[in-house]
């Protein structure tokens, strides 16, 4: 985003919504590589069956609680950016387990 001040509000506000838009659907029309999110769940779920395993029951809903938050929050937030349908659970899924591209 260019800023010249020279230029009026009005102008300024239609060129920085157009630039908006054109980033939205090049973020639309990317492919998602949710290998990392595999292993990230991955990792969750063996966490969450040991926890289960050694009857740490309060430590199972409290992490399994955050991820829940974590993708709720992710899934409102691709949402409101405008994408709808599968394509805004894959982000929700990769924003919450995307993580495991780390290991």
């Amino acid at each position: 985003m260019n800023f010249d001040e020279n230029e009026p509000q009005s102008v300024r506000e239609e060129r920085f919504a157009a630039e908006r838009a054109e980033s939205r659907a090049a973020r639309k029309a990317a492919s998602l590589d949710s290998r990392g999110a595999h292993l990230g769940a991955a990792i969750v779920t063996v966490a969450l069956i040991l926890l289960t395993w050694y009857g740490k029951l309060v430590a199972v809903g409290v992490v399994s609680g955050v991820f829940l938050l974590w993708f709720t929050g992710a899934l409102a937030w691709a949402y409101a950016d405008g994408d709808h349908g599968r394509h805004a659970l894959q982000r929700a899924y990769n924003v919450t387990f995307g993580w495991g591209d780390g290991f």
